[in-house]
């Protein structure tokens, strides 16, 4: 695709990807990639031949080779310990295969950590892409992942069902799959259009002289999460309830400061000439609808 930094590639089934990099492979010849998120409908999903294989304490990174450990793990012995773990789990095997520990690998048995990285390797070294285009791994489903990012215990999920109804879960769920978010006495409204996601923040029944200012700093530290339950990626553009040039930067930290929380990468594009705030949001997730 010339002028577009990519190529197409076709995944088998009837199904297209979109490699994007500076040295896409030549055309005809078979290269190993992995699905990077959700696409729109009638728009090819984007993957990357920058493989990673996830587990809960660390994940296997074919063609970076080195052994890893999270920023997150702060204790330098402990950082000592589990590279050295992650060394010895993967010695004997492809002089391009590394490791990165997770933070999850802190509170971990040495034991547990060893074993999710010999059952990564022994997954890996398991691959046999077949002669056509197909799928060659499945990704891992719901309650996987879960399981994965969200640290819990096996006795946790048997409880989750009744757990969920006691936090009032599904009165959460429901409230996603309307457009408007309560602020206080604010609220903003989120709409996903085939161009973008378009965000409009409201002042409500608040008269005061910082009801705006209120307003678009709820906003601002509510947005990512909103985005991330929802599903939404791509272009967005906030519409800021009226507010000074002099307040922009309020905005801008609150919106940073709930980013840092958030781990789906997303660029802060600037303000528009018009005082819309324009972000750029990974697909990672599919939408709730």
């Amino acid at each position: 695709m010339k002028g577009m930094g990519g190529v197409m590639v076709e995944l088998g089934d009837g199904l297209t990807g979109w490699l994007r990099g500076p040295k896409p492979p030549a055309p005809g010849r078979p290269a190993l990639v992995q699905v990077t998120g959700w696409s729109e409908p009638a728009k090819a999903p984007g993957v990357t031949t920058r493989l990673l294989l996830k587990g809960r304490t660390a994940i296997l990174t074919p063609g970076a080779p080195g052994a890893n450990v999270a920023r997150g793990l702060r204790d330098p012995d402990r950082r000592t310990a589990l590279a050295a773990i992650a060394a010895d789990t993967l010695a004997g095997a492809d002089a391009a295969l590394g490791a990165i520990v997770r933070t999850a690998a802190e509170a971990a048995a040495d034991a547990e950590v060893a074993a999710e990285i010999a059952s990564l390797r022994a997954a890996w070294e398991g691959l046999e892409p077949a002669g056509a285009a197909g799928l060659v791994r499945a990704a891992p489903g719901a309650a996987a992942e879960a399981l994965r990012e969200w640290r819990l215990a096996g006795d946790a999920v048997c409880e989750a069902p009744g757990a969920l109804l006691a936090a009032g879960v599904w009165d959460e769920i429901d409230a996603l799959r309307r457009p408007t978010v309560a602020l206080g006495e604010g609220s903003m409204v989120i709409e996903p259009t085939r161009a973008l996601v378009a965000v409009d923040v409201n002042t409500g029944r608040d008269a005061s002289p910082a009801a705006a200012l209120k307003a678009n700093l709820a906003a601002a530290a509510e947005l990512p999460r909103q985005l991330r339950l929802r599903g939404l990626g791509g272009q967005v553009t906030v519409d800021f309830a009226p507010l000074a040039r002099a307040d922009r930067p309020r905005i801008e930290r609150a919106l940073a400061a709930a980013l840092r929380d958030d781990a789906i990468d997303t660029t802060v594009l600037g303000w528009t000439p018009g005082g819309h705030l324009e972000l750029q949001r990974k697909r990672a997730r599919r939408p709730l609808d």
